[in-house]
């Protein structure tokens, strides 16, 4: 299943639109008003379906994840000297970028791929393109691709 993720030019906001491969919105994501940043994940249908939260005052940026109401854990970015590597704690994945910060890969414990990553360039907008191996994986993957690009964001 590959994914396009495009940030909305123009919004007061952090917002985005998530499509399928044909083209179709998949989900549509809404950054709020916070300390930090806080965004929300609607379906098609317009329901919300997760949240990216932006935990404030930790030495390494760290992301609060929300399968609904529900917390299921945390995305954080661990120190590195050459490659980015971040710490997901509600499945077992394993994270790797590359050193330009452009391309991921996330892994699942016995080995198998679980998406990759990559951000296109000379876009006027954030924009990557996500290939998940399992569509059920779909949303842990966007809310790890929301919190890289806010912790990009936040840093710059």
């Amino acid at each position: 299943m590959k994914l396009l993720f495009k940030q909305r030019m123009f919004s007061w906001f952090d917002s985005y639109d998530i499509y399928d491969e044909f083209g179709n919105i998949v989900y549509e994501v809404k950054g709020e008003f916070s300390w930090g940043h806080c965004l929300k994940i609607y379906d098609m249908n317009g329901i919300e379906v997760g949240t990216v939260k932006e935990k404030m005052m930790t030495f390494m940026p760290k992301f609060e994840m929300y399968f609904g109401e529900t917390y299921v854990g945390s995305i954080s970015k661990e120190f590195a000297f050459f490659k980015p590597q971040y710490k997901i704690d509600y499945y077992d994945w394993s994270i790797e970028g590359e050193w330009l910060e452009w391309d991921y890969t996330i892994t699942a414990a016995d080995g198998n791929k679980v998406a990759e990553i990559s951000k296109q360039i000379f876009k006027l907008t954030d924009t990557y393109v996500i290939d998940v191996a399992e569509p059920k994986d779909a949303l842990g993957v966007l809310m790890f691709v929301l919190a890289l690009d806010a912790e990009k964001c936040s840093r710059n």
